[in-house]
């Protein structure tokens, strides 16, 4: 497919560029499919009066960001891409740079609040790029000529909560819960309410930390295959809604969106845990893009780049 820009036919690489920049501008303005069926489905069960208030002061930001082409939140986060991509992708060579690339493009034409800050020199460099940013996790997909990005706007609230531990063995899951409510109790309200959990379990910090990450990738209301898993998923979901946080912690019926975990064989000695937070306005979105450059959105059905 023939894509003409200025007057100039783009070549694949510009394509790439082109259609991921306008993807990360969508993402930041229009509130994912699954996300906005949770925030609905809870404004509906919703019996607190301010609580029924802010909810709707939530879908009328939504309408208003998309009706003006604005930013739905103006922390518009630090850039992270979860790449799968094929083997026979035939620009896996030259991903990162594309991703980059179309950080910078999307800076401007969001336009994207400016978010990243070298640390020890600490300046702004005013690009929402720089070292090691964006972030890019990668997974090698054998035998595939496609690939396929997770885009995750991570903010200062949402990520404020965001802890790690590594728990004794003899602690058991139940060491799990306490340190989930420690977090959510101390931290959650920073993070403007209701959110979505993710927990990673696996053997260390940096892997739990990266499952619980991925974990809020997943669509809201999946569970984990794990039978176990997925009934400490709907537990924390009771648990955690008995604290009646509400929309932006000022009370309300639901606390949580939903909770997802993740986990990976561990250690027999130690049992890695962490809790990585989505806010309500959650952005994040899944684009696969074909050999040819043509794409399919599957986050925001019906979108148009």
């Amino acid at each position: 497919m023939e894509m003409v820009k200025n007057n100039v036919v783009l070549t694949d690489e510009a394509k790439m560029v082109d259609t991921m920049a306008k993807f990360i501008g969508l993402v930041g303005k229009q509130m994912p499919d699954d996300v906005v069926a949770a925030l609905e489905r809870l404004q509906a069960e919703e019996s607190n009066p301010m609580a029924k208030v802010l909810y709707n002061s939530m879908f009328n930001n939504m309408k208003m960001a998309i009706e003006l082409n604005r930013p739905t939140c103006q922390d518009t986060g630090v850039i992270q891409f979860f790449v799968k991509v094929g083997t026979k992708f035939p620009l896996i060579d030259k991903v990162q740079e594309i991703l980059r690339e179309a950080v910078l493009q999307a800076t401007k034409n969001a336009p994207l609040r400016h978010n990243a800050v070298e640390t020890f020199d600490e300046f702004n460099t005013g690009t929402n790029t720089g070292t090691r940013t964006p972030w890019l996790d990668w997974e090698i997909v054998p035998n595939s000529d496609k690939i396929e990005i997770d885009v995750y706007m991570a903010g200062g609230g949402c990520t404020l909560p965001g802890a790690a531990k590594v728990l004794m063995p003899a602690a058991g899951y139940e060491a799990i819960v306490e340190f989930v409510f420690d977090v959510m109790t101390s931290y959650g309200l920073n993070a403007c309410p209701p959110l979505l959990v993710g927990i990673g379990v696996a053997t260390s910090v940096e892997t739990a930390a990266m499952l619980s990450k991925k974990a809020l990738l997943r669509p809201i209301g999946t569970r984990n295959p794990n039978e176990r898993a997925a009934n400490l998923e709907k537990q924390l979901i009771e648990g955690l809604d008995a604290l009646k946080l509400g929309p932006q912690g000022l009370t309300g019926s639901a606390s949580v969106m939903g909770v997802h975990i993740e986990n990976a064989a561990r250690h027999p000695s130690t049992i890695g845990v962490a809790v990585n937070v989505g806010c309500w306005a959650h952005r994040r979105g899944n684009i696969v893009i074909n050999s040819d450059m043509t794409y399919e959105i599957n986050s925001h059905k019906g979108a148009i780049l």
